[in-house]
């Protein structure tokens, strides 16, 4: 708000005092501009004045009556005729009389344009004192405005003022607390070094416990044995033989036979030799079962327990759809079974890897993967079954353990979009390709990429044999690469993209899927196509359509865009089944159980269906 002036009285009222003083400057200004002219116009009266009573007397003395034309005075000589003096004083009376009516015709015309001009000003100054007065009120307006801001800084400040008081209070109350956790911290890290030394020390104990325990029974064995050796035994002929169970006791207790029953004038060395045989086979089977139960002790590990591998006989044509589940919240691109059984894995855009469990004929979810921050484009089991591989969108292949939840490992390292990730022989190497155009191999001991393959073509798919890696491309072009040499071996033109490769159970065949609506056989043996396989109402969907082999090499399958699946057999080339069923979009995925008993295909509808 603005304070009182110099002289006592506002501020708001110094600017209205400079305002008429400005207009009383402009008022002087102008009336200096007719000031001249009200002179001028003054004097003129006055000679007028002047010139009417000169007039008039002259009239009076000579007799004669000129009304309207007053005779301006001039002076004569005497020698001068007094009638031609007055006709020429009254002819330069009338010459003055037209020049005063021109000039005062002048002045009045000016003076109207000045006065119009005056009374525009006065408009224009009566506009300038309405717009003072609008300018006033918005002034006050924006005056009660302004105090009503500085009242609203002024709370804030002091609202600020507080919050920053409680924000230093709860600081200092934090860096207590931080202090008190480290200090908790140490105390908990020392009380764990503590407990495990003490654990450690207990283990120890217990070992050296266990080994006397075990040192004094093994040599309770041998005094029992060097007995036994020197001691004679009857054996009756008649007598059963001793049970199996009897036989594997560690602990060997041979009763005295007492000297009044039947027995022998010698010693038989069979016998004895016999006894002796199965007292040491016990005594053997003894320290292995110590040893073996050692293993599970304090300080022992336990044995890694390893599960059966399905096996396949004979794959059976799928007929007849057993389940359908809404697998996935978003489309659908993969999906593979462990080789130890009926577990399956599928994953899509939804960016989730889902575990799912064969059970009577239904699909039961078992587990669900999590960590992934793209798009799911590929998965597979590792040959033991127990990790699983997914090729991402973000850039990357994840590796998660089954049972964990959380990805295990990231292998990082491509440009683009990874659109294939595949095991090797073992578990410890795997191949990915990229849509950067490389081929990648993987040391998964040491999560580092061993070798970096560079192709001329995006890579849709990999597979892995025993010393080859075979790439698959947007160029139309399946590409054999020698994992012993850094050179690519071998180029196998089709007749369009390459959208999936699958490589049989023996490694002898390749079938890869392509965008020209076929599938195709290749012999790994010669490197050439022995079979192409099309049929009527077949057509691939994507450009990540996937098809795959039988378990046992007998046939061929593959999703078409209508939701339909085909079935070839793989010796003679013909279609062996269409099936159709819940699907209502494309088939992106089929995965054959390793049993032979089950399909199960994926669509860009979120549905997973299990044929038998």
């Amino acid at each position: 708000m603005a304070g009182p002036g110099p002289e006592g009285r506002p501020a708001s009222c110094r600017w209205k005092r400079h305002i008429i003083r400005q207009l009383r400057q402009r008022d002087l200004a102008q009336k200096g501009l007719f000031s001249d002219l009200v002179q001028a116009y003054t004097k003129l009266l006055d000679k007028s004045d002047l010139l009417g009573r000169v007039t008039r007397k002259l009239q009076a003395e000579s007799g004669e009556v000129s009304p309207g034309y007053p005779i301006r005075i001039i002076p004569t000589s005497p020698v001068l005729d007094p009638a031609s003096t007055v006709e020429a004083l009254r002819e330069r009376w009338q010459e003055e009389i037209a020049e005063i009516k021109l000039t005062s015709g002048e002045l009045a015309y000016r003076v109207i344009k000045h006065r119009e001009d005056l009374e525009a000003k006065e408009q224009e100054l009566e506009n300038q004192r309405e717009r003072l007065s609008a300018l006033d009120a918005q002034l006050a307006g924006l005056q009660e405005e302004h105090r009503g801001l500085q009242e609203q800084v002024a709370s804030r400040s002091q609202a600020n003022t507080t919050l920053k008081l409680g924000y230093d209070l709860l600081r200092a109350r934090a860096r207590r607390q931080d202090r008190e956790l480290q200090r908790l911290e140490e105390e908990g890290r020392e009380l764990l070094q503590r407990l495990l030394r003490g654990k450690a020390q207990a283990a120890a104990r217990q070992n050296h416990h266990n080994e006397r325990g075990e040192r004094a029974k093994q040599a309770r064995l041998t005094q029992e044995l060097q007995k036994a050796g020197k001691r004679t035994i009857s054996i009756d002929e008649s007598t059963k033989p001793l049970a199996p169970a009897a036989q594997e006791t560690c602990e060997l207790a041979v009763p005295e036979v007492p000297r009044k029953q039947w027995k022998r004038p010698f010693r038989s060395a069979s016998a004895t030799s016999l006894t002796l045989a199965r007292c040491v086979d016990a005594v053997m089977m003894g320290l292995m079962a110590f040893r073996k139960k050692r293993g599970h002790s304090a300080s022992g590990v336990a044995e890694p327990q390893y599960r059966s591998i399905a096996l396949c006989v004979a794959s059976h044509l799928p007929s007849r759809v057993c389940d359908t589940q809404e697998a996935h919240h978003s489309e659908v691109n993969a999906a593979v079974f462990s080789p130890l059984g009926s577990q399956l894995a599928t994953g899509g855009a939804d960016r989730v890897i889902k575990l799912w469990n064969v059970v009577g004929g239904r699909l039961l979810l078992d587990q669900r993967l999590e960590g992934v921050s793209g798009t799911i484009t590929s998965i597979e089991f590792d040959p033991s079954g127990m990790q699983v591989l997914a090729a991402c969108y973000n850039n990357a292949a994840q590796l998660w353990k089954v049972g964990e939840s959380q990805s295990k490992e990231t292998l990082s390292g491509h440009k683009d979009k990874v659109t294939a990730a595949k095991f090797r022989s073992n578990q410890f190497q795997a191949v990915t390709g990229s849509r950067d155009r490389t081929v990648k191999e993987w040391d998964l001991g040491k999560l580092l990429c061993s070798r970096t393959i560079n192709v001329v073509s995006y890579c849709n798919d990999v597979v892995c044999g025993e010393n080859v890696i075979i790439s698959g491309h947007y160029d139309q072009k399946i590409r054999f690469w020698d994992s012993r040499v850094p050179r690519c071996t071998d180029v196998i033109p089709v007749a369009g993209r390459v959208t999936s490769l699958s490589i049989s159970p023996d490694q002898l065949h390749l079938l890869s899927c392509s965008r020209d609506d076929t599938l195709k056989v290749i012999d790994l043996r010669a490197n050439n196509i022995r079979q192409v396989y099309r049929a009527d109402g077949f057509k691939c969907g994507s450009d990540w359509t996937k098809a795959t082999f039988s378990p046992d090499k007998r046939f061929a399958i593959a999703g078409s865009v209508n939701g339909a699946l085909f079935i070839w057999d793989v010796e003679t080339g013909l279609l062996e089944a269409s099936l159709e069923g819940p699907h209502r979009a494309p088939v992106n995925a089929v995965a054959w159980c390793f049993s032979g008993n089950c399909v199960v295909s994926v669509d860009q509808e979120r549905k997973a269906v299990l044929w038998t």
